[in-house]
């Protein structure tokens, strides 16, 4: 009889293992597929910028009353955030293909955390959407949100993706993150003492 329960044992544990491996190429599947559709929709609005906004002025896009939100405006950014790195386009498309790379890991070995797997594919997704541009664009990368509230640089949906994927890795760092969260704990415990 304890043979019998062993062996329905391990074959349980091998049926278990087995879904969670499928769910985990399920999982990394829909996060790359994600990250492509995400990247063509990139490039598809930075297509019709070129065909549309190119040589134009500024285009009122959000306006709420008489304040301006949001313009269109076209630029070409050889540089990284705020102008820095400009002029240095292998020294940037290095240094992205390298976070990529990175990224992806990152996402292969946390593929179980839902919000490191939507941040990781919106990160992804941004940095292949201006490595896209830097390599078939002459170096450039196109630009064409313009917020008009303050002064801010111009930027496009790919940086948009980059950032909101950064904030969200870091609500799961500070907050949800098993190791940060107990460490947090320990020190919280450590200074009550």
């Amino acid at each position: 009889l304890n043979k019998e329960i062993m062996t329905c044992r391990s074959s349980e544990r091998q049926v278990i293992f087995l879904l969670e491996r499928k769910m985990n190429i399920f999982i990394l599947l829909i996060a790359f597929s994600a990250a492509a559709l995400l990247t063509g929709a990139d490039q598809l609005i930075k297509y019709w910028a070129v065909e549309n906004l190119k040589g134009q002025p500024s285009k009122e896009f959000i306006k709420i009353g008489n304040t301006k939100i949001l313009n269109l405006t076209y630029l070409e950014n050889d540089g990284a955030v705020f102008g820095s790195f400009s002029g240095m386009r292998w020294v940037l498309l290095g240094i992205t293909s390298l976070l990529m790379i990175f990224c992806i890991y990152y996402l292969i070995k946390h593929k179980k955390e839902l919000l490191t797997v939507i941040s990781m594919t919106l990160i992804i997704s941004g940095g292949f959407g201006n490595i896209i541009d830097r390599l078939f664009r002459g170096g450039l990368v196109v630009d064409y949100l313009d917020v008009q509230l303050f002064d801010f640089a111009i930027f496009n949906f790919a940086d948009c993706c980059v950032v909101v994927g950064v904030v969200l890795l870091l609500i799961q760092i500070l907050f949800f993150d098993k190791s940060t969260s107990q460490k947090n704990k320990n020190e919280s415990v450590q200074t009550d003492e």
